[in-house]
């Protein structure tokens, strides 16, 4: 692995740990030349299903633009980078899982929203108000009560 900050060729590894899910290794590097380090995730390179947008159009998937919408719901939210490569490796996995060649945007943003409703309610609230297109603040408290857990009613 060639180092990020000067560029030298080798880098050693000081420590790899799996993640939770067993999707993704997590490994700490370390440059001889500039001994800065530096943090890499691996995982196994498959091909994943096209993805069809709205109107009709068949696009690649693209890991970086699942990142940087993630990334942009979850801006100064308490998540950790652990946590959203773990979200985002369950997204693969089940984009993967499904077999399909090609996939609805509107289920991969289902898939999304999943994820970020156990990450963080103020992250999926921010999501799915782009995601839904909310038209006005009612769209928005429903968005806002489905996150609420629900009181059995006494005698039901």
């Amino acid at each position: 692995m060639r180092c990020p900050f000067c560029n030298h060729d080798d880098t050693a590894v000081l420590e790899t740990r799996a993640s939770d899910d067993g999707t993704v290794l997590r490994r700490r590097r370390q440059c001889p030349a500039c001994e800065k380090r530096f943090t890499t995730y691996e995982r196994a390179e498959l091909s994943f299903p096209l993805v069809v947008k709205k109107n009709g159009s068949r696009v690649e998937y693209d890991q970086s633009k699942l990142r940087a919408s993630l990334g942009l719901s979850l801006r100064k939210r308490p998540v950790t980078a652990e946590s959203l490569e773990a979200a985002i490796g369950r997204i693969e996995s089940k984009l993967m899982s499904s077999a399909e060649k090609e996939i609805p945007s509107e289920r991969l943003g289902e898939l999304v929203m999943r994820e970020l409703k156990k990450l963080d309610k103020v992250a999926y609230i921010r999501f799915a108000s782009v995601y839904k297109s909310f038209e006005d603040v009612d769209e928005f408290a429903d968005a806002v009560l489905e996150l609420k857990p629900r009181k059995d009613k006494p005698g039901a």
